[in-house]
């Protein structure tokens, strides 16, 4: 028997002035990391229970910028915001 999947929607934001130095997004959902890039992408997720969704910035084999929300059955979408400055947390939110 398979589980039911759904797809939710990550919106991950640079920094304002857009100055990323080639610095991109990682991605974990439930401690599978995904690969990522700025912008919207889509992530399959199961149906029948929350998810935990981590984003943060691997620079110089450091994690900055991290942020944590945990996804409910109804969430689909989720926006991750990167900080003004990298040693800050990010900033996330699920709806």
């Amino acid at each position: 028997m398979t589980a039911s999947s759904r797809r939710i929607t990550l919106d991950l934001r640079r920094w304002p002035l857009r100055v990323t130095l080639g610095i991109r997004p990682t991605v974990v959902i439930d401690g599978r990391t995904e690969p990522a890039q700025w912008g919207v992408g889509t992530w399959q997720v199961p149906d029948d229970r929350e998810v935990t969704v981590t984003v943060f910035l691997f620079v110089v084999g450091a994690r900055l910028g991290v942020a944590t929300t945990t996804v409910g059955t109804e969430a689909t979408s989720v926006v991750y915001r990167a900080p003004w400055l990298a040693f800050l947390p990010g900033r996330i939110s699920a709806s």
